[in-house]
């Protein structure tokens, strides 16, 4: 991140051209230890292969939307897992709860109440305590998606992608975030 702050602050404005080199493309060219010597001299050496990608350097609107998409990401896949847990458990004591995260919140009521479906009390407790997390990863997924559609309402660039067909706020949003300007690119692919 310090890279981005320092190409787009500090060094455009002595009149150097900036170009930003994903970190992978490096490190073949890196012959010994990792150190910082090494490291500069593998930046050298790989900066100066013709065909060598660049990435854009992001804006700080690009900066502060992308970790949101990331931090939403890793709440569905927590989310995901934790419903698969929750499906898991229950399928030990003969109770089957069909796919998607709509079902558990749809049955779960009646199985928590349901004192004759043979499930203990400690594990009842258990159940009850998974779901209440599932249902707080949900409202974190929710607060999330309404913080991006707000950036993308107020995002120019993001509301002309999102006038695509199946393009969506969210969809947009990370496209802007993620390419930027993509002029960048030399062809549409």
């Amino acid at each position: 991140m310090v890279v981005h702050i320092i190409g787009r602050e500090s060094l455009g404005g002595f009149g150097h051209t900036i170009k930003l080199m994903p970190p992978q493309f490096v490190k073949p060219y890196v012959k010994t230890n990792k150190d910082d010597m090494a490291v500069a001299e593998a930046i050298c050496e790989a900066v100066s292969h013709p065909n060598m990608r660049f990435v854009a350097i992001k804006n700080v609107e690009q900066q502060a939307i992308l970790p949101i998409h990331r931090a939403k990401q890793g709440y569905v896949k927590s989310r995901t897992a934790q419903a698969n847990q929750i499906r898991g458990l229950l399928s030990e004591f003969g109770i089957i709860i069909p796919q998607g995260i709509q079902s558990i919140s749809k049955r779960m009521p009646d199985i928590l109440e349901d004192a004759e479906n043979g499930l203990p009390g400690a594990m009842r407790h258990l159940v009850k305590r998974l779901n209440d997390h599932l249902k707080e990863l949900g409202r974190q997924v929710g607060e999330l998606e309404l913080q991006i559609k707000l950036w993308d309402k107020e995002n120019e660039a993001s509301q002309k992608l999102e006038a695509i067909p199946g393009i969506g706020p969210i969809t947009a949003s990370e496209i802007m975030a993620t390419v930027g300007n993509a002029r960048e690119f030399k062809n549409g692919r």
